[in-house]
């Protein structure tokens, strides 16, 4: 069974509207979530056929405060889902 809440949500930045262009979009997932899972996933909640999900580990970054070296963000998954050519998601609010 499929977790539903393994896409959870999409990260918009310069560089993923850029990628949109290209038919490729970016999601922060899951950390145990794998290539195949999110394809279904997409698949199901956008309505549209992916091709290709690359999967992204980012590190944690961490902050520094005198001596002390403190967590300031904490580490995700992002996929980069490619889609087939002419179909598009619409993740950017109205």
């Amino acid at each position: 069974m499929i977790n539903q809440f393994i896409i959870k949500k999409p990260i918009v930045t310069e560089k993923s509207a850029s990628l949109g262009n290209l038919g490729q979009y970016v999601f922060m997932v899951e950390k145990n979530a794998s290539s195949a899972e999110i394809k279904k996933m997409v698949k199901s909640v956008y309505h549209v056929n992916p091709v290709r999900v690359n999967i992204i580990n980012v590190k944690p970054r961490f902050g520094r405060y005198g001596r002390i070296k403190t967590e300031t963000r904490s580490a995700y998954k992002k996929a980069i889902v490619t889609i087939k050519k002419g179909q598009t998601i619409d993740i950017l609010p109205h």
